[in-house]
Formats: C-alpha cells, structure tokens, sequence
C-alpha cells in the first residue's frame, strides 16, 4: 500500500537533472532551498512537516526531491554543491554555491532563515 503525502508547500517539483543549471542560475539572483525527502522514512516525513509549518514561500524558491524516485538526481546534487548526502537533507545555494547544509534532526526554519535572506 502506497502512503498519501500531503503537501502544504508550492514545492518545485525536482525531478529532472537539468534543474540544476536552473536552481545555479536562479541562486545568483536569490537563494534557493532544495529538500532532499525520502518518502520511507519517518525522520524525514517529520523534518519536512516542520519545515513546512513555518514556510515562508514568497521569500525564498524551494525544490523537493523525492530520492526514491530520483537518486541519480541527488547523486548529482552531492557532486555538483561537494555536500555528502544525507537523507533527509536541506540545502540553500545562494550564489551557485551551498551556502548551509543539514540533516535528519537538525533541519529547522530558524537555522534556515540567516541563510535564505539577502
């Protein structure tokens, strides 16, 4: 049986490896989040629950990827921003750079917010 996630968020869905070039481009004139999910995880249901509560969605362009549906996509993602991968994981490229990284339990707006602001 295949679980129902509910999305509160306007997610850009990521599931094509040339959005990348697009998130580069786009981070040069505004950070963008990217929320690396996996949907068999309860951590990462939990992570993604939080961070959704307290979204700004005006503010800052946010991607979700699904790992399970596109590993190779997050493969690319740790090549490309020299971020180990986790899961789950939140990263802010600002700049074509990743400016801030975290993982599992330490994934929070509050640590996001210095991060996603210019």
């Amino acid at each position: 049986m295949q679980k129902t996630c509910i999305i509160l968020m306007n997610w850009n869905t990521l599931n094509e490896t040339q959005q990348i070039d697009q998130i580069l481009e786009d981070s040069q004139k505004q950070p963008v989040v990217i929320f690396k999910h996996s949907t068999r995880c309860s951590i990462s249901a939990t992570s993604l629950n939080r961070l959704e509560r307290a979204w700004d969605q005006d503010v800052t362009p946010a991607y979700l990827l699904d790992l399970i549906a596109f590993r190779p996509i997050s493969n690319q993602i740790a090549e490309t921003f020299q971020v180990e991968h986790q899961s789950p994981q939140v990263l802010v490229i600002d700049g074509g750079k990743c400016t801030y990284h975290a993982s599992h339990w330490d994934i929070s707006n509050e640590d996001l917010k210095p991060y996603t602001s210019r």
